[in-house]
């Protein structure tokens, strides 16, 4: 459930001057109006003639509920509990399960687990769909109730049943609920050579914590390095100010994305404002399926300017701007009011981020323990001259790899980064 956080669309009120509107202008609203009287109508038969008594509070915000989800998957009521909820998830911290999903054909379908969470821990991946939860079906339930079902209080225990796409029969997911605690940035080296910045979600502290963790490892490891790969696979999205942040962190000029929807002010441009936190290294943005909304924003931004090289596949195409418009004590609604596009004017909606290297999440085979056998691993075998004080080092470099060379985009991400120097070290001119 991906929102960009941003200002209202509908910040000031609109005035109807009706003596200026043409005679078409008038039938439409008068049409409006006798909708609304039939509105009325059924709400007062059903609170006088239905079997139960219902509150009527309730049944107000199940027909506002029921409006805003016949738009699109991502409009919807938050009431006063779920816009606080929301709140407290931009902020970085929130409780559940760890998984980010969305509505799908009557189902809940995953659109990624976060890292280090109960999801992830449990092995439920990007195009899951949960059929049922504690072995009562999903279909029939909106998004929100669905939602509200997996939420819990915390060491709680909670049954996901799973139908995983290429797999015909469908299996049960125990996860016990826990507060979740989002990192969302890592950085680490890989080698001595390549910074590894990994963004699991765009929240208020994105950009100040991935700045900080880039000046670390540069000032660390300075000309040693030859790239950076930015990992954003299975990252769902989050804040549009921090996308666009993001994307200015490593661009020194140009447009970033723009936003357009039906009302004027709607139409916005964001522009890089100079710099970039590598100095010029080559980078390579990691992609995939669960790679949506925000993410997608900054993979599609460094693509255009040829700033980045985007590898792995097709991210999730979640191209639609939704704004948080709240209603006083009575909740929020989340409502879509404009696609975003890339700086070529590309609306990725429902088409995703195509990389420019293709690369499926394969896994490499390990021989012999981790390695091939070499003339040094025989017995008795001589050892080169200087070379007894290089085995060391060579060891510790080999247990570096091991988590690289477990991933298999992140492995063809260093080669294609030390190709970049490679080729550039043995370039000449005349």
């Amino acid at each position: 459930m991906q929102v960009f956080m941003r200002h209202s669309f509908f910040g000031g009120v609109v005035g109807l001057v009706l003596l200026a509107l043409p005679v078409t202008g008038f039938a439409a609203s008068a049409d409006t109006y006798r909708q609304l009287d039939l509105f009325g109508d059924v709400f007062e038969k059903v609170r006088s003639d239905y079997v139960e008594e219902i509150d009527d509070a309730e049944l107000i915000e199940a027909a506002i509920s029921g409006m805003l989800n016949s738009l699109d998957p991502h409009s919807k009521y938050l009431n006063p509990k779920s816009y606080d909820d929301i709140r407290i998830q931009t902020r970085g911290e929130f409780g559940g399960l760890g998984i980010e999903v969305t509505m799908e054909s009557g189902f809940v379908k995953v659109i990624s687990p976060i890292d280090d969470t109960p999801a992830e821990r449990a092995g439920l991946m990007p195009g899951d769909f949960v059929t049922h939860i504690d072995e009562e079906p999903v279909f029939g339930l909106s998004l929100e109730e669905a939602v509200d079902r997996m939420r819990g209080p915390v060491d709680s225990g909670i049954k996901l049943t799973i139908q995983r796409p290429g797999e015909e029969t469908p299996f049960d997911v125990d996860i016990v609920r826990a507060v979740i605690k989002i990192r969302s940035v890592r950085t680490r080296m890989e080698g001595d050579d390549v910074v590894y910045a990994r963004i699991t979600s765009f929240s208020e502290k994105t950009t100040v914590d991935l700045g900080r963790g880039m000046k670390k490892l540069r000032e660390a490891h300075g000309d040693n390095l030859v790239g950076v790969v930015l990992d954003l696979r299975n990252n769902p999205g989050g804040l549009l100010d921090q996308a666009i942040a993001v994307s200015d962190a490593f661009l020194p000029k140009g447009e970033i994305v723009s936003t357009r929807g039906r009302r004027s002010d709607s139409i916005q441009r964001f522009n890089a404002r100079g710099g970039d936190i590598t100095d010029g290294l080559p980078v390579v943005i990691l992609i995939n399926g669960g790679s949506a909304s925000a993410s997608e924003i900054v993979a599609g931004a460094l693509q255009d300017h040829r700033r980045a090289v985007v590898l792995g596949t097709r991210s999730f195409g979640k191209g639609s701007v939704q704004t948080v418009i709240p209603l006083g004590s009575n909740g929020a609604i989340r409502l879509t009011t404009a696609r975003y596009y890339t700086p070529s004017g590309r609306s990725i909606q429902a088409k995703g981020i195509d990389p420019d290297i293709v690369v499926e999440p394969a896994r490499l085979e390990k021989l012999e323990q981790g390695r091939r056998r070499r003339e040094s691993d025989l017995r008795g075998s001589l050892d080169a001259e200087g070379a007894a004080d290089k085995k060391a080092s060579d060891a510790s470099a080999e247990a570096e790899n091991d988590k690289a060379d477990e991933d298999y985009q992140l492995a063809r991400a260093l080669d294609l980064l030390r190709g970049f120097r490679l080729l550039s070290s043995t370039t000449t001119t005349d």
